[in-house]
């Protein structure tokens, strides 16, 4: 809805009833909002979290749990993402992509969040001291006890480890090397938030692959979890 001057009102209205949803919603989520300014911005009064933007309150629309989560995620896991490497300005995140780990874990979710450079950032999502906090994982493609505890023991596949092998992710070939093989049933999940949209996975891959997957480091951050449909040819060295 567009607001002129003379349903001022109105506009403040419904500005005080949308941020006091959505700052309810965040409290249950254990987000804690930046004062919204909507006396004096109404709808176009900006949602923050620790002084990072999330959108205006006219963004939000009829906006649930579900789709207030997804919003704020969206931008603190790009915020520590860019905090990572000191980004340059107006470098932006192109992907986002949660990764399916076992459990239990002493986060609540692991992403990978690709920028527009097509480097890949390890991050982690948190509750702590009653707050959802958002911060870089630390990996070590030499830790086999890190691979163990995120995927579960290593498995044998196809392919071996030390293997060079080109994949296709999207529209994209990547070549990298085998560094640990995932038992069956553990790999990304088939959600990924691409842009602000919210999509599912491209390429070949389906869901009911049963076989083992590889996480192959292609030297462009945290390594690629791949299906053996999307590994397009290999190199044994």
């Amino acid at each position: 809805m567009t607001y002129s001057r003379t349903n001022r009102a109105e506009e403040q209205q419904e500005a005080y009833r949308k941020a006091k949803h959505i700052t309810t919603i965040c409290e249950q989520l254990h987000i804690t909002l930046d004062p919204i300014d909507w006396q004096q911005s109404g709808m176009w009064a900006p949602v923050k979290v620790h002084g990072i933007e999330i959108a205006y309150l006219q963004e939000f629309g009829p906006s649930d749990a579900d789709d207030i989560l997804r919003r704020v995620q969206i931008k603190l896991l790009e915020h520590a993402a860019l905090e990572t490497i000191h980004a340059r300005p107006r470098l932006k995140a192109s992907m986002w992509s949660p990764v399916d780990v076992v459990q239990p874990q002493p986060f609540l979710s692991l992403w990978i969040i690709t920028l527009e450079t097509n480097e890949r950032i390890p991050v982690i999502e948190s509750i702590r001291d009653g707050q959802r906090v958002y911060k870089p994982y630390q990996f070590d493609r030499n830790d086999e006890n890190q691979f163990v505890t995120l995927f579960g023991p290593a498995s044998q596949g196809a392919y071996h480890l030390g293997e060079q092998i080109t994949i296709k992710e999207r529209d994209h070939q990547y070549t990298g090397e085998i560094i640990y093989i995932i038992p069956p049933g553990k790999t990304l999940t088939n959600r990924k938030f691409i842009s602000r949209g919210y999509h599912t996975s491209a390429g070949t891959t389906t869901t009911n692959e049963v076989i083992a997957k590889y996480l192959v480091d292609c030297n462009d951050g945290f390594p690629h979890i791949v299906h053996h449909s999307q590994i397009i040819r290999s190199t044994t060295i």
